[in-house]
């Protein structure tokens, strides 16, 4: 299989340790990964911002940077979910039909589902709580959502028990959102603030060192709670301790 990897914009620009460690474990499990040059924003910011019609030139350029790759491999759940979910109406009546909805993965999606690995080379001697982000949980269907009643299951914790000397916890109210949301950290910037101090403390609760999650967005709204009421806890992208020590 020939991976493209994508690394969102943000990501690129604040956390480019999340996209090293990606290609560094795409690559310890036997992949064929490739980093296309150019990447832009994906065009979610826009569309989310009710300007749908600023993130079509944008599909369009993703579309044809990642044609020729047999699946597209992201570590950004709500980027990788835009992409799937709305790629398809942005490209309606354009020149051609979306290649790209059908083929991009999370990373922890694709290595949970097509890769299937039995271990992994990583320690992490360190407690751990599991932040389970809106659209994983409930677009990508990383983890059971809990309004819905269907036995539990947790891709990011079936991975991270792959990893040596690691303990791994979940909140109280595991899949409640922890209020960035994108625009609306903006937009109702008190509301967001309160649920995210609400959703850093139960991680507090756990007694966890490190919330890990596969959003970095997420894990930025909490970690700028954390630095700046000064809490006794860290942020790390899951990729992160799953390529630890490669």
């Amino acid at each position: 299989m020939k991976v493209g990897l994508f690394i969102p914009c943000y990501i690129n620009s604040v956390f480019p340790q999340v996209g090293v460690a990606s290609y560094k474990l795409l690559k310890s499990l036997g992949v064929e990964v490739d980093y296309p040059l150019n990447q832009t924003c994906c065009g979610q910011p826009m569309a989310n911002a009710g300007f749908e019609h600023e993130s079509v030139e944008l599909a369009k350029h993703f579309d044809e940077l990642f044609k020729d790759y047999d699946y597209i491999v992201g570590p950004s759940a709500s980027c990788v979910a835009f992409v799937r979910d709305h790629y398809g109406k942005l490209l309606a009546g354009e020149t051609h039909r979306c290649a790209s909805e059908g083929r991009i993965y999370d990373i922890c999606e694709f290595i949970h589902d097509q890769i299937r690995p039995t271990e992994l080379k990583a320690s992490f001697p360190h407690k751990v709580s599991i932040q389970n982000s809106c659209h994983g949980v409930r677009l990508l269907h990383l983890s059971s959502p809990s309004e819905m009643n269907i036995p539990y299951y947790n891709k990011l914790r079936d991975l991270l028990s792959l990893v040596k000397d690691i303990e791994i916890v979940e909140p109280e109210r595991p899949d409640e959102c922890c209020g960035f949301g994108g625009m609306f950290a903006v937009e109702e910037h008190e509301v967001s603030g309160r649920m995210g101090r609400d959703k850093v403390q139960r991680h507090i609760d756990t007694g966890a060192e490190y919330i890990v999650g596969a959003d970095s967005s997420c894990l930025m709204h909490q970690n700028g709670i954390i630095s700046r009421d000064h809490l006794p806890i860290k942020t790390i992208h899951i990729v992160e301790i799953l390529a630890a020590g490669l």
